[in-house]
This record gives C-alpha cells, sequence and structure tokens, in this order.
C-alpha cells in the first residue's frame, strides 16, 4: 500500500509519529548537552574543572538570542525540512567534536564548537515546533493533541537526556554520553527528512521579516502580545524553580539526595502533563486556557510555599511541574493558531527565545536570592504568576474596549502577516 492508498487519518498520524519521534531525538540531545558538556570538563580532569564547564553549559543557551535571525532563514526556504536537517545535522556533529577534542584542543576552539551548537538550539525548539502547526490534514482537535505531544517532547529530553549521560557515563565513560548525544541529533536530521514539505513561502517575493517587524507582529497581535509577557514572566518562575525545589527538599528532608529528588519530581510532573495534555488536550479558544492555566498555576506555586512536609511537597512540585507543561501547551496552541502562516517560525523561535533568555534569569536569580528562603522565592514566585495573570486580563480588556474586538481572531492575525510583508520600516 503507498501513501496515496492510506485512509486520510491513518497519513497525519503516520506524520505525527514520525514528526514526536524526530523532535524527541533532537530534543534528547539537546536537553542533555548542558549535562553532558559539563560532567564530561570535570570528570576528565583537564583544566578548567568545574568552572570551564559551567561556562560551555552557558554557551549553549547564549546563542539563543539569535533565535529571531535565524528563524528567517527557515520561513524563507522553499524546504524548511532541510534548513531543520541541516541544523540538527551540525548540533549533532557540533557536539560529537567537543566529546572527541575536548583536552586536546585550545580551549577557545572547543568554545566555538559549543557556540556552534548552541546557535542550532532555536531551530531545535521554536523552529522544528512551528513545523507542527503547519502540517495538513490535521483537524483542530488533533493539532492540539499534536502540540500536548510535542510538548511531551520536551519534557522526554530534559528527562531521558541527563539520564542518558549519567547511564553512559557511568558504564563507558563521560565521552561516550555525549558521543551518545551527538548521534541522536544527527539521526534526527535524517528522520526530519522522513516528513511531508510544507511548500514555498507564502510571500517569497517579499522575504522574511526583519526581527523589529516580527516583534511588531507580536506586539500588535493581541493574543501574541498577552501570552509572550505570560510567557516571559512565568519562565522566571519555571526557570528558578528546581533550584528552589533542591534547597526546600533538602530543608524538609535533611538530606541533599531528598532535595535533588524533588526537584526531580518537578520534571517529572512536567513529563506526566505532556503526556495527559496529549492524550486528552483543552477545547475552547487557546488564549482562554493560558489564562485559566495561569491562574491555577499561581495557585499551585503558592501550594509549594505552604507546603509543611516532604511528602506535601512532593504532590505539590508533581502538580506545578504539570500545571507548566499544560501552560506551555495552551501557549504553543496560541502561536500556531494566530501567527501569520508567512512568519511561523519567526514567531515561535522569537517568543521561544525570549522564553529562554528570561528562564535562564529565573535560574540565576534563584541562586543568587536563595539566602532570602525558598519559601519567600516560591511566594513571590506564585505573586509573579498572578501579575502575568492580572496583565493578560487587564490587556484584554482594555482591547475590547478601546479598539479591535477579540472575535477578530485568525482573520486579523493573517492579516497582519500580509500587511507587515507589504513594508513596513
Amino acid at each position: 500500500m503507498t501513501a496515496a492508498d492510506m485512509p486520510a487519518a491513518a497519513r497525519p498520524l503516520g506524520v505525527l509519529v514520525r514528526y514526536l519521534l524526530t523532535a524527541s531525538l533532537v530534543r534528547t540531545a539537546s536537553g542533555g548537552a548542558a549535562v553532558g558538556l559539563f560532567t564530561l570538563t570535570t570528570r576528565t580532569g583537564g583544566p578548567g574543572g568545574a568552572a570551564l564547564g559551567g561556562l560551555l553549559a552557558a554557551l549553549l543557551t547564549v546563542p539563543y538570542v539569535a533565535g529571531p535571525w535565524l528563524a528567517g532563514v527557515l520561513d524563507r526556504a522553499r524546504d524548511g525540512r532541510r534548513v531543520l536537517a541541516l541544523s540538527f545535522a551540525v548540533f549533532g556533529a557540533a557536539l560529537l567534536a567537543v566529546a572527541l577534542l575536548l583536552g586536546r584542543l585550545p580551549v577557545a576552539a572547543v568554545a566555538a564548537l559549543v557556540v556552534v551548537a548552541g546557535l542550532c538550539g532555536p531551530l531545535v525548539t521554536g523552529g522544528l515546533s512551528s513545523r507542527l502547526a503547519a502540517l495538513d490534514g490535521l483537524t483542530d482537535t488533533a493539532q492540539r493533541r499534536a502540540e500536548g505531544w510535542d510538548s511531551a517532547t520536551y519534557g522526554i529530553g530534559n528527562t531521558l537526556g541527563p539520564a542518558a549521560v549519567g547511564a553512559l557515563g557511568a558504564a563507558l565513560g563521560p565521552r561516550a554520553g555525549v558521543l551518545c548525544l551527538g548521534a541522536a541529533a544527527a539521526l534526527a536530521a535524517l528522520t526530519v527528512l522522513t516528513l511531508p514539505g510544507t511548500g514555498p513561502p507564502a510571500r517569497p517575493q517579499a522575504g522574511p521579516l526583519r526581527v523589529a517587524q516580527t516583534f511588531r507582529v507580536i506586539a500588535t497581535v493581541g493574543r501574541l502580545r498577552r501570552v509572550m509577557v505570560a510567557m516571559a514572566l512565568t519562565a522566571l518562575v519555571s526557570g528558578g524553580i528546581t533550584v528552589i525545589a533542591t534547597t526546600l527538599g533538602r530543608q524538609l528532608s535533611g538530606s541533599a539526595d531528598a532535595g535533588a529528588a524533588l526537584a526531580a519530581v518537578y520534571g517529572f510532573g512536567y513529563l506526566a502533563g505532556s503526556v495527559l495534555v496529549g492524550m486528552a488536550p483543552p477545547r475552547g479558544e487557546p488564549e482562554r486556557t493560558v489564562t485559566v492555566l495561569l491562574a491555577v498555576s499561581a495557585a499551585v506555586v503558592g501550594c509549594c510555599a505552604l507546603a509543611p512536609d516532604y511528602a506535601l511537597a512532593v504532590v505539590a512540585f508533581a502538580a506545578a511541574g504539570a500545571v507548566s507543561a499544560l501552560l506551555f501547551t495552551a501557549t504553543l496552541a496560541v502561536r500556531s493558531v494566530y501567527a501569520p502562516p508567512a512568519a511561523r517560525a519567526q514567531v515561535y523561535v522569537s517568543m521561544g527565545a525570549l522564553k529562554m533568555a528570561v528562564s535562564s534569569a529565573g535560574t540565576a536569580l534563584a541562586g543568587t536570592l536563595m539566602h532570602t528562603g525558598p519559601r519567600l522565592l516560591l511566594t513571590t514566585g506564585a505573586a509573579v504568576t498572578a501579575l502575568a495573570l492580572a496583565g493578560v486580563l487587564g490587556d484584554r480588556r482594555l482591547v475590547s474596549r478601546h479598539t479591535e474586538p477579540e472575535s477578530e481572531g485568525i482573520s486579523s492575525a493573517r492579516n497582519n502577516g500580509r500587511r507587515f510583508h507589504s513594508g513596513i520600516s
């Protein structure tokens, strides 16, 4: 039976399976890379030790600021699969080179290889997710379910990647773990080519938007603007929550291992929430789903702050992880529905790059302010999430009173895409 002979419902399902395989492979490589580089640097006993390991791990995320520029290449490409395949292959090759050459080349050369890998990161995350929104044959419900499973691949990558580094490192040495991650990315470069092409860009003669234009689109389309602000504020909280969990768990149990386990509970909660939304996607308008989940997230983070003992902390942090996954999936839905088709990758990657940058800042802030106590930091996190909710509600009310009605929805976003391609300076 050829692809053309397959039932219509079976073809999108097969495409989705290949997409999720690709996403799981490359995000496992991405999710374990920082841990792998840090472990490799510290365990090989070379110059720099933990300080160099931390620097290399940071160099993986710093290049995300270039994401909005890189996304233009993907939106402009006639076959986005080739752009993604190239980026995955370069990411994998850079990791393989670092694994083989660390300690044998000058540190500056190794750092340059890590930066090259980091430059591919925005396409591994938002760039790949933007292709899911462009797949044909998915109903609205199937699209929401697919976005839930896409969110699950982030959880899989962030869980399986570090686990693979640890297991292979213990059995075969630290280089083996990083080599495995590089091989996974290289395999993803092959499987992404099995996805169907999405055709040429909507307005090839206009070229991609400039970065300033992309952010102007996001700022102008009300739902994108509100969700971007909500993403930034909640990323500030989620970026530091695992660091806070480690300290709180240690205080509640008196064990450093229990503290690390509480941080892992948050990660497993995220994975469980992603699987749940993949099996039973939320219905209704995506931005309203984001609004409800912001309220739930504020409440759950507050419960983490108030947990009186370790057992209840485990429940609270697992719930916080699950709600974070649901919220992230809802933001994917907003981007897929309201991003102008001609700039979809740029919107996805630009919002994702902002989220990554703020999340990294949240991790740094949590570490810097830990002396104030984990409960105070969690209470502040709940307040910041509540502020995000207030911002969304306030912006929506202001827009509904003074500008275009919210009911314009998709068509408004689509028209924005056409307007911005026609010559905004």
